[in-house]
This record gives C-alpha cells, structure tokens and sequence, in this order.
C-alpha cells in the first residue's frame, strides 16, 4: 500500500523577498522625506542625501543575508534590502546626483576641445598656434543665467592666449587660440583657464586645466 506524497508548501522565499524590497522602499522614503525636512538650501547635504539609502541598505542586506544564509526566509528579506539598495535607491540618487550637477551644486568645470573634441593634453611645436574652444560645464544657463568670464594664467613667457570673446553663458562655445612663440624652451606647460560669474553676492567658478608639452 503505498503512502500518500505529502502537499508541497509554498517557498517563503518570495514573500519574504518581497518584504525585503518593501522594507527598503519605505527606508528610502523616511531618510529622502526626513532629509528634505530637514536641509537647508538646493545644495547643502543633497549628495549625502542621494547616496545615503544605497549604502544603508546594500551592505545592511548584505549582512542579513550572510548572517542568516541557514535561515532561507531571513536571507531571503536580506536579499530583498540588497534589490531596494538598486531599485528604487540607487536609481534615484543617481537622478539626485544629475539634478545636483546640472544646478551647479557639484561645482563646475571648463572644457577645453579641438576639432569638436576634448582635449586634456597636446604636443604642440615652438612658433606654432593652436585653434581651440573653451566652454562652461556643469552649470545651465537656465540655473546660472548671465555671462561666465574668461581669464588664462599663462605658465610661460613664450605662451600667449586669447579669447574668441569675454564672457559666455553656460554650454556656450568660445573660441581660444593658444600662441607658442620661437624659441619657447622645450617642456610640458600647464595652462588654466578660469571663468567667473558674479550673481550679487555670490560667485560661481568653473576652471580647466591643459598641459601643453613643447617641441623645439
């Protein structure tokens, strides 16, 4: 007579991972709610904001899940924090964080091209010029509207620069030419380029470097 085979219970793999998710869904609500109340201005803190649920619940679920891998539906809450460490958390600070460089909040930064390329570091010849563009990056001209200045700090005597013009709004492209005289001593010069723009009381700076390494 044989024994009849005993019901298969459902795996509680699932719904514990699913209230794992869960869990870390509403810890990324409190901390983004509590740290919107609580900060001050667009930019103090907000990257400390955007990254701070990912690193919680990543390493917390981690942890969870290692301490309890004999335990599946404790692992398996574990593994739902590690799931919410990505998606919602990890998704949304990354949204955070561009919102954050696009307003200027994580500061700005002049981008130095050639040929619609850019360039960190060149070869150029003594008693040759180069045709490049400058423009501003990590500000908008709709966050930061108004003019960025141009100025240069010539590392050498033999360099010279100019600008295509004074000032230019944000994501704006602006001519350098970058003059190498006669004779200029063969060496690797680094050439920085600023650019200012004054809001009332405040001033927002963007700056680039390139080295420009001469041949005799």
């Amino acid at each position: 007579m044989s024994v009849p085979a005993a019901p298969l219970r459902p795996r509680p793999f699932l719904p514990a991972f699913l209230l794992g998710w869960g869990l870390g869904a509403l810890v990324l609500l409190l901390v983004r709610g509590a740290g919107l109340a609580l900060l001050e201005g667009p930019c103090q803190g907000r990257t400390v904001l955007a990254l701070l649920p990912p690193l919680l619940l990543g390493p917390g679920g981690l942890a969870l899940t290692a301490l309890n891998w004999n335990r599946p539906r404790r692992a398996a809450l574990g593994l739902g924090l590690v799931a919410a460490s990505l998606v919602p958390a990890l998704a949304v600070g990354a949204r955070d964080i561009g919102v954050l460089r696009a307003s200027g909040c994580a500061g700005g930064y002049v981008v130095m091209s050639r040929g619609g390329h850019p360039v960190a570091e060149l070869v150029v010849d003594a008693g040759s010029t180069l045709d490049l563009t400058v423009r501003v990056g990590g500000y908008s001209a709709q966050t930061h509207p108004g003019p960025f200045i141009f100025s240069s700090q010539v590392p050498a005597p033999g360099l010279s620069v100019s600008f295509g013009q004074a000032g230019a709004e944000a994501g704006q492209t602006v001519p350098l030419r970058v003059t190498v005289a006669p004779g200029t001593p063969a060496n690797a010069y680094v050439l920085q380029v600023r650019a200012v723009q004054q809001a009332g009381q405040q001033t927002f700076e963007a700056t680039g470097s390139l080295t420009l390494t001469v041949r005799p």
